[in-house]
């Protein structure tokens, strides 16, 4: 039976967290690889967003898409492949010229780079389908490994329940959160059950009662993918913890000081 240990010291540095990088920053740099996470580190932001799946032979790399075809150029389901196949292969050129030969970055890379600049990384376990449980179980014991002995550690997130249940039974001191892209029957009980720490949800599905609800049960509420400036501080006005953005570049944290007086009109 699994002794879950998460402790209020695993989120704490998440309780001051505003802004986060989506996918490193995946539209300025290639997605989820080391030149996007640069890239927003460049624009001050300190907290990031990314994807993690399986390699065929175990190891935990980045992407978010089950197949190579729009980030590589190449196809084929991406756990199929071995690590030494995947480690070959161009991750930079789909985006654009200057960043052809970008590789996909293991999970290792990207922690050394989080854990060297003192920034916070929300892993999305993302499986491929069927290996949930697995993937999960996996990439949480190499989350717990490679931040070991370090405060602020990683928050551990995806829409599967049972790959969160299995990153519980794998590394319990790391803090999880419920992914949300709508509002099934049951989703809180669920993430109650799970012993969540935090709740990520698409935007267009809080208010600030659902806010509030999650407040209540001691979680803190994320919401993504938030690019627009009003709609974040009608968001943040709502009690929202933090946001997701693809925006580094027109919403970095030290320029996110505006406000506005009503909900933006695709909210209304």
């Amino acid at each position: 039976m699994t002794t879950d240990s998460c402790s209020l010291d695993a989120i704490a540095a998440w309780q001051s967290t505003r802004w986060l990088a989506h996918r490193g920053a995946g539209r300025l740099a290639p997605e989820n690889t080391l030149a996007a996470f640069r890239a927003g580190a460049r624009f001050g932001y300190t907290a990031f967003e990314c994807d993690v799946k399986l390699s065929s032979d175990g190891v935990a790399f980045l992407m978010h898409d089950a197949t190579l075809d729009r980030t590589t150029g190449t196809t084929g389901i991406a756990g199929d492949r071995t690590w030494a196949e995947l480690s070959t292969l161009d991750a930079g050129r789909w985006h654009s010229a200057p960043f052809e030969g970008e590789s996909i970055p293991r999970l290792a890379t990207i922690a050394r780079f989080c854990i060297d600049s003192g920034s916070l990384l929300n892993i999305e376990i993302k499986p491929t389908p069927g290996l949930e449980a697995l993937t999960g179980a996996r990439v949480a014991s190499e989350a717990a490994r490679l931040w070991v002995g370090q405060r602020r550690l990683p928050l551990l997130s995806s829409f599967s329940a049972d790959a969160l249940a299995a990153a519980r039974e794998a590394a319990p001191r790391l803090p999880r959160a419920l992914l949300l892209d709508t509002l099934t029957p049951g989703w809180f009980e669920q993430a109650r059950a799970l012993a969540c720490k935090a709740v990520v949800a698409r935007h267009p599905l809080l208010d600030a009662a659902l806010i509030e609800r999650a407040h209540a049960e001691g979680w803190l509420v994320l919401a993504y993918t938030v690019n627009d400036a009003a709609l974040a501080d009608w968001l943040f006005k709502c009690g929202v913890d933090a946001l997701i953005t693809d925006a580094v570049d027109r919403l970095p944290p030290r320029q996110a000081t505006g406000e506005i007086e009503s909900a933006p009109d695709q909210l209304r």
